[in-house]
């Protein structure tokens, strides 16, 4: 295994676990992973602990490299059945929104990590499961490009550039994955570009924020560290598979 699929395992595992700690101290599932309005949830602590629970050691494993595969695909399989089966329903009966872009967005989120954990076992289809989510929030870039541009940073100059730059860079990385076309170097470009998003965007938003309500903050920032974790075991599993025809 190359250096950087090292790298993003240890990145995506840290997120993972970090979740999972993060469920348990705010006894809520974070906002992506479920959909909204899961009353029927709260009222039962202990799903929500042992879920968090799960996340963690899911997490550790995968940081450790210890039964990498089967803890990868059984989180890959919980990922995908919710988004299936909760946020797919909900999404067609009960939100009133369904129809807009936005609406889907926390569901491509459970999509990307779903396959970031396929990446990180070794799968091909998470490749192609990552590579639709990040087009997906490509394009989100553009559809809700002036409503982004209140996250950004106030000392960063031409936000709407950048705003679109930046999903210029996720739509076009997000097709060449999906399409094969030099995947290790779009890939390793991207996880890059995550990176120094959780550097200059999400970490300051988390020190400045430690102890909202919900944790949103923290939680973005651990789901980007996901995405960079994901683009560079791709880039790095890219290059083994070249090295062993």
């Amino acid at each position: 295994m190359g250096i950087l699929s090292h790298i993003g395992r240890i990145f995506y595992g840290v997120a993972i676990a970090a979740t999972g700690l993060l469920t348990i101290y705010y006894r809520d599932f974070p906002y992506y992973f479920i959909p909204p309005h899961h009353v029927w949830l709260n009222d039962h602590v202990a799903a929500i602990y042992l879920s968090g629970a799960l996340l963690f050691v899911a997490g550790a494993c995968i940081v450790w490299g210890k039964r990498l595969a089967p803890v990868c695909l059984s989180l890959a399989a919980a990922l995908v059945l919710i988004f299936c089966f909760y946020f797919i329903p909900y999404e067609l009966s009960t939100s009133a929104v369904y129809m807009h872009y936005g609406a889907w967005e926390n569901a491509a989120k459970e999509l990307a990590l779903a396959g970031g954990a396929l990446v990180v076992a070794g799968r091909k289809i998470g490749r192609v499961l990552f590579a639709l989510a990040i087009i997906s929030f490509g394009l989100d870039h553009y559809v809700y490009a002036h409503e982004a541009t209140g996250y950004m940073p106030t000392w960063i100059g031409y936000q709407l550039f950048w705003i679109y730059f930046t999903g210029t860079c996720l739509l076009g990385s997000g097709i060449a994955i999906l399409l094969k076309i030099r995947v290790r170097l779009f890939a390793a470009l991207l996880g890059t570009m995550i990176l120094i998003w959780v550097i200059i965007l999400h970490i300051p938003k988390v020190i400045a924020s430690p102890v909202s309500v919900d944790g949103g903050e923290a939680v973005s920032a651990l789901i980007a560290l996901a995405y960079c974790g994901i683009a560079l075991a791709l880039a790095g599993n890219e290059r083994t598979q070249r090295s062993n025809p």
